[in-house]
């Protein structure tokens, strides 16, 4: 992990995003990895559940600057526990949220965010989750779900794209009368859009290098090559750097093309193709 940090930091990279298909509060050298991005000099950025997060480890998180996004997607202790598969986890969830605002999260630099999924069981309390986010200074970051892994065997959740076109423009609408501010309305995030495919990519816990956490495509191991010769080498990597003349379809005429390319994990997920136009951008209807 601490070469893969080196190499990205000699590649031009920036920031590391510490995030987890699990939860990277149970890894224990945690804090020898964020140090370690640290020391290079680059920023570091948390994504938790935060039910591992308690006074002490807040603190060692606030010591750092270290800006955290807690992983919610509901403020209904009923429906958070459901889509978690586990009793008590929205409390859990509070509990760390609580004890980072006791360390002083968010204040300047040291961001606090909220990232939440869109799915059926929560896109009727997500206005009110948006407007709770927006007055506590909570940076929300809510985005479509990617019809990938565990999601797939569960067609329950799905929310169909004239749903989802009508929270993008309520939440739209909330920060616009209520917050002073206006952004595009388009997936698949509120409020902002994907840049990934242009400068960064994904390293697993095996080494294999993705080109985003959606797009679990794998175009190398960092074992068995260095990420750059990995990075110039992938065919992927080249076509998703150049995504906005490589993209297919309806993306590709779109008039916001400029700044969105729908969701690439998406596209791959429910066609195969990581190029081709977002299935559930209704902007393509």
């Amino acid at each position: 992990m601490l070469d893969a940090v080196d190499q990205a930091a000699g590649l031009g990279a920036r920031k590391i995003i510490v995030l987890g298909g699990g939860e990277p509060a149970l890894y224990p050298h945690l804090f020898t990895v964020l140090d370690h991005i640290l020391a290079r000099g680059l920023r570091a950025d948390l994504f938790t559940n935060a039910t591992l997060i308690d006074d002490v480890f807040a603190r060692r998180l606030a010591n750092r600057g270290i800006p955290v996004v807690i992983k919610m997607n509901s403020r209904l202790p009923e429906v958070q526990d459901f889509l978690a598969g586990r009793p008590g986890t929205a409390q859990a969830i509070n509990r760390g949220l609580d004890a980072l605002v006791r360390a002083g999260y968010p204040d300047g630099e040291m961001k606090l965010g909220v990232e939440t999924i869109i799915c059926r069981q929560n896109i009727d309390e997500l206005p009110e989750l948006w407007r709770w986010a927006r007055n506590n200074g909570f940076t929300p970051y809510v985005e479509v779900m990617t019809w990938q892994g565990r999601a797939r065997e569960h067609p329950e959740l799905e929310v169909s794209a004239e749903e989802l076109k009508i929270l993008f423009e309520t939440l739209a609408a909330i920060d616009a009368g209520e917050f002073e501010r206006k952004w595009k309305v388009h997936p698949p995030l509120v409020g902002s859009h994907c840049a990934r495919h242009e400068y960064s990519c994904t390293v697993t816990a095996d080494g294999d290098i993705h080109p985003c956490p959606g797009v679990a495509l794998p175009v190398g191991n960092i074992r068995e090559q260095s990420l750059e010769s990995i990075l110039s080498d992938s065919e992927v990597i080249r076509h998703l750097r150049e995504i906005r003349k490589e993209v297919k379809g309806r993306c590709a005429n779109c008039e916001l093309n400029y700044r969105c390319y729908g969701c690439r994990g998406h596209a791959f997920n429910v066609t195969g193709d990581y190029l081709a136009e977002d299935p559930i951008c209704w902007l393509n209807r």
